[in-house]
């Protein structure tokens, strides 16, 4: 019988520290003592299992066998022509499909002499025998439960991580640099570290070891060593998970981000649209005087960031996207889609941006090509006014009004 009194107190403790929960830490600890029955009295090939009551602290043993038939065994003819030693060419051939085991008679019982012992036996059950109980262990088998219970607790705490993180896979997290080799980050993120590589950072930012900041969860890996959480400041749903947390409109799904096209360290333009008439999409991701905006762009280190608001209609949309230069007209080129913009010739520079930044975001972000064009000369064509849409964005773009077109039609019915 094992002492919960000091047994208890030691679980709830290194599951505390390892962040599992109780009952898996005694699980682990019931595995660790069947390792050691097995290594002081059992066999090699023996399985075992043990079990704590957690009421009173008595410990059980039992060995389990697999219920097999003769036709689920090898024979001994069978075995050597399946040797690879022996035989090569058959153990890579069709013989490898076969469904058979080599009997073990520590490992596997035959269904005639199972059903001694339980008459409803069934192939491929498992039948336990119960062994007797043993406290006395040997400094070996005292070590092997020590290896076995702190390998075990690794694993849990691998899964424990591999969980937890998948979940979050997609959101904002908040860590702590711990060092930086060949321009790659490490981040402590409480149970685990994260790695962020030189090409998610952010372009021109500086990091210094012991420094607190929010990163996205790219990816989570599994890797031989553990699980390895890619992380990102560069990705674009890095800004919009910074404004879900900054503006609870967002958050509550009062205001939804329908799009955003960045590149990291200049320039951002995010659209938004409200489900409710009574507030205003721009305003709310503004802030009052302009706070909620103003913390983004800090965790951002000054990066600008463009708000504008979402339209169904193309050139609306585009020429929003265009801001802050101001459009005179705009039209849809449908069989190309197009949308052709005429501004007045001051304001060209302003629209295309430095080079051509403004005309390209705003492009990404509405998923149509914009052809930027002067006011006074509409047929010539401007160097640097034309920027392409990314596949992906108009993919999306079609999606989103297609899902619009069937909601009213089905409102209509």
């Amino acid at each position: 019988m094992l002492d919960l009194k000091t047994l208890k107190p030691l679980i709830r403790q290194i599951a505390e520290e390892k962040g599992l929960s109780e009952e898996r830490v005694f699980e682990a600890l019931e595995i660790a003592f069947a390792a050691a029955y097995k290594k002081e009295y059992g066999k090699r090939a023996e399985v075992i299992h043990a079990k704590i009551n957690p009421d009173d602290g008595v410990l059980e043993f039992w060995q389990s066998k697999i219920i097999l038939d003769k036709n689920s065994i090898f024979t001994d003819e069978e075995i050597d022509e399946n040797d690879p030693k022996e035989n090569p060419e058959k153990a890579e051939g069709e013989n490898k499909e076969l469904r058979k085991v080599k009997f073990s008679p520590d490992r596997h019982i035959l269904l005639e002499e199972a059903k001694k012992i339980k008459p409803d036996a069934k192939i491929g059950e498992e039948i336990i025998f119960p062994l007797d109980v043993k406290s006395d262990f040997s400094r070996i088998a005292a070590q092997t439960a020590k290896q076995v219970i702190l390998q075990k607790l690794k694993e849990l705490e691998k899964e424990n991580i591999i969980s937890e993180f998948k979940e979050k896979e997609g959101k904002i997290v908040s860590g702590i640099i711990q060092r930086i080799e060949r321009n790659n980050v490490y981040v402590d993120l409480g149970k685990t570290f994260g790695v962020l590589y030189i090409n998610e950072g952010i372009p021109r930012e500086y990091y210094r070891v012991g420094e607190r900041k929010k990163f996205y969860i790219l990816r989570l890996e599994e890797r031989g060593r553990g699980p390895v959480i890619s992380l990102s400041r560069s990705h674009p749903k890095f800004v919009s998970g910074l404004f879900e947390m900054e503006v609870p409109e967002i958050s509550e799904g009062v205001v939804e981000i329908k799009s955003i096209a960045r590149e990291p360290g200049s320039r951002t333009k995010i659209s938004v649209e409200s489900n409710e008439e009574s507030v205003d999409p721009v305003g709310a991701c503004v802030g009052q005087k302009g706070t909620r905006v103003t913390t983004v762009i800090d965790e951002l280190n000054g990066e600008k960031i463009d708000i504008i608001p979402y339209s169904e209609e193309p050139t609306k949309y585009v020429s929003f996207a265009l801001g802050p230069a101001k459009i005179s007209e705009a039209e849809v080129i449908s069989e190309k889609r197009e949308v052709r913009v005429f501004v007045p010739p001051e304001q060209l520079s302003l629209a295309i941006g430095k080079n051509g930044q403004n005309v390209r975001l705003a492009a990404k972000l509405t998923g149509w090509k914009i052809d930027i064009r002067s006011a006074l000369a509409p047929e010539e064509k401007i160097d640097g006014g034309v920027a392409e849409a990314e596949s992906e964005n108009i993919n999306k773009q079609e999606t989103e009004t297609n899902k619009k077109q069937k909601t009213k039609a089905k409102t209509k019915e």
